[in-house]
């Protein structure tokens, strides 16, 4: 089976090689032990392919896919010039974190929105923090306890943290089980926001009254107090999949009574 060409800086991407692992071993024993630039150059050209693979992740950026391969094997050359065969891990396994390391670095300092220097220093030291406090503790560290390893204040990291992060749609889905998928809207809430605005002027209250004692407790919490469905689910101790499909169900079902 033909592979599609597809030519990136120059490159045919149909014609990249796929180097095995035990090639692989042998290539980097070489290059390390004996100090050859062409195994070097080899394992370069034989994973090209994992570079396509990551940048894959980053298409929807608006980034020309020539600038992210380029960043994307400097990141492989990295990641091959600090391999050790000791790891005792896949070569990809190693490399894929890094290369995707280099194409967040370039595209956090390629970002129209700029950031402070000190902000992102503290931002990518909080992130090393956290790394070391994960291995040393095996669970995700609190922001208070990654500030008292810093020396700073619990708001510093979270500000810090908040200005990297990449603006996203508030359309993007951050989840979906198989059924209706929650969106980034559905996690915000606006002091301006009220039934109206929220529903059409449906009525809420009248026709809440069919509804069972959860369903009008979900209505009452996310329409009337304007809290988010994160902030109901912790409030009634269900997941916020549940508070949506139940929220949902609740809004269909007055609708079927007002249109009976």
């Amino acid at each position: 089976m033909s592979r599609q060409k597809v030519e990136i800086c120059g490159v045919d991407t149909s014609k990249l090689p796929v180097l095995k692992n035990e090639e692989m071993k042998k290539l980097f024993i070489r290059m390390q032990q004996k100090d050859d630039i062409s195994a070097r150059e080899e394992l370069v050209n034989g994973n090209l392919r994992l570079v396509l693979s990551v940048i894959q992740r980053f298409n929807n950026r608006g980034e020309y896919v020539d600038d992210l391969f380029q960043v994307g094997c400097i990141g492989l050359m990295k990641s091959i010039d600090n391999f050790d065969l000791k790891h005792n891990v896949r070569f990809s396994t190693y490399a894929v974190p890094m290369i995707i390391g280099e194409i967040r670095r370039y595209l956090r300092d390629n970002n129209p929105i700029r950031v402070s220097r000190s902000l992102r220093d503290t931002a990518y030291k909080a992130l090393q923090v956290r790394e070391q406090l994960i291995a040393k503790t095996s669970k995700d560290p609190t922001t208070a306890e990654i500030a008292a390893e810093l020396g700073v204040q619990p708001s510093d990291i979270t500000f810090a943290m908040d200005a990297i992060q990449d603006p996203v749609s508030l359309f993007e889905p951050i989840y979906n089980d198989g059924g209706d998928p929650i969106f980034v809207l559905d996690q915000l809430r606006s002091e301006s926001e009220n039934d109206a605005n929220w529903l059409d002027n449906l009525s809420l209250k009248e026709g809440m009254h069919r509804l069972n004692e959860r369903e009008k407790m979900i209505l009452n919490k996310r329409f009337f107090q304007g809290k988010t469905q994160m902030e109901v689910a912790d409030e009634i101790g269900i997941s916020q999949a549940q508070v949506s499909r139940l929220e949902k169900a609740a809004i269909e079902e007055m609708n079927k009574q007002m249109f009976e």
